[in-house]
């Protein structure tokens, strides 16, 4: 961390973990020779057209978005906020700024690919803050404003999980604020929820795998894994149950009567009991594993004669 004092205003810059930094600016009283800045890739560069506005002392959340691959927002644009919004902003064109005194600023700069806004999302979420008024921006506002505070100050194996925790909350922030300006195409899924389905396929074969330990491996809490699924229309294990009685057909099917038992084929994606294994195949799929399994090699067959 790096500490640089001016006699008005204190500001710090931590590095924490998944590539993101945190810097704040914080400021008792107001001069006509410091204004605030925010931290930009490209050197002292500022939007000449794009302005960010306050009035009223307290603290301010913003995030900056890195590798951002949509050409950058020229448009002019003025933001007016309040204590307690949430700004995105693009690091490549940083607005200019303008806060009274005195005044907090806390800046997450993250990757944009692990907040997750699409290239045709970048220009709208930077366009629209989240206010501290909102339902999600009163909720989020100073749980982010308090872990950027803990991993300044935190060891790096706590600073990792206080990072994906953030990360995951700005995931969350991202398309829920996108959704509410704006729906947006049907069946796009968050980053969070994308990689926990691929933490998924990669443990099906594990009969342990449970709620707990993939919120666990995510650092997320096992509530926020259960909403992310339910915002699916369907449950954690039904998703685990599902995908594992795939995988046990279409092994059945590849293999027909000359490999594996059908007990073992269950017992490798995860099913500790055959009965219980035959029971949910027959009812997702109207037969038995062993007439699956059968019928699959008739038609293999006849596919061959």
């Amino acid at each position: 961390m790096t500490i640089a004092n001016t006699s008005t205003t204190t500001s710090a810059h931590t590095r924490a973990p998944l590539g993101v930094e945190i810097l704040t600016q914080e400021r008792t009283e107001r001069p006509g020779y410091d204004p605030a800045r925010l931290p930009g890739d490209g050197g002292p560069r500022r939007h000449p057209l794009h302005r960010i506005l306050a009035r009223d002392p307290g603290e301010y959340l913003f995030v900056g978005l890195r590798g951002v691959t949509a050409p950058p927002d020229t448009r002019p644009l003025t933001l007016h906020l309040a204590p307690g919004d949430i700004c995105f902003y693009d690091v490549r064109h940083v607005p200019a700024l303008d806060l009274p005194g005195p005044f907090r600023a806390t800046v997450l700069l993250v990757p944009g690919d692990l907040v997750g806004p699409a290239a045709t999302d970048v220009q709208r979420i930077t366009r629209f803050p989240v206010t501290r008024a909102s339902r999600l921006g009163g909720l989020l506002s100073p749980l982010l404003s308090d872990l950027a505070r803990a991993m300044a100050e935190a060891q790096p194996a706590v600073g990792e999980m206080l990072a994906w925790n953030a990360v995951n909350l700005l995931a969350t922030l991202t398309a829920e604020h996108l959704g509410a300006a704006e729906p947006g195409p049907a069946g796009v899924r968050s980053p969070v929820l994308e990689r926990i389905l691929e933490y998924v396929d990669v443990h099906l074969t594990d009969p342990d795998l449970s709620p707990e330990v993939i919120a666990r491996a995510h650092h997320i809490s096992v509530r926020y894994l259960h909403k992310l699924f339910k915002d699916e229309g369907t449950t954690v294990g039904r998703w685990i149950l599902r995908r594992r009685l795939e995988e046990c057909r279409r092994d059945l099917m590849r293999h027909g009567r000359g490999s594996r038992t059908i007990a073992a084929v269950a017992a490798r994606w995860g099913f500790l009991s055959a009965t219980h294994f035959s029971r949910v195949f027959r009812a997702a799929y109207g037969m038995s594993p062993r007439e699956w399994r059968d019928t699959a090699g008739r038609a293999t067959t006849s596919g061959r004669g």
